[in-house]
Order: structure tokens, then sequence, then C-alpha cells
């Protein structure tokens, strides 16, 4: 909880706009729409890789 809590903290102090380049296109986004993409893709991820080690 108070790692959710320290990320959400985190994303909400960071509001600048940031250029990322994604191979080919370039694009500018607020950089806590960032953050929240890499936060929801990290534990997707994560709870994916969980529950396939736990079928084992």
């Amino acid at each position: 909880m108070l790692l959710a809590a320290a990320a959400v903290w985190f994303i909400a102090a960071n509001t600048d706009s940031v250029t990322i380049r994604l191979w080919v296109p370039t694009v500018t986004l607020p950089l806590w729409s960032v953050l929240t993409v890499t936060l929801l893709v990290g534990i997707a991820l994560g709870l994916l890789i969980a529950r396939r080690r736990a079928r084992r």
C-alpha cells in the first residue's frame, strides 16, 4: 500500500511534457501519463509472471 501511495505521489508531482521516440514516430505527452502507463504495464507483467509461476 505504501509503494502504491508513493507511485501515485511521484506521478502527480511530474506534470511536465516530455517527448518520447517510439522507434519511428515521436510523441509529446505529459510525463504523468507516461508514468501511469509504465506503472500499469509493470503491474500487469508482474501479475502475469506470478500467475505463470503459481501454475508450476
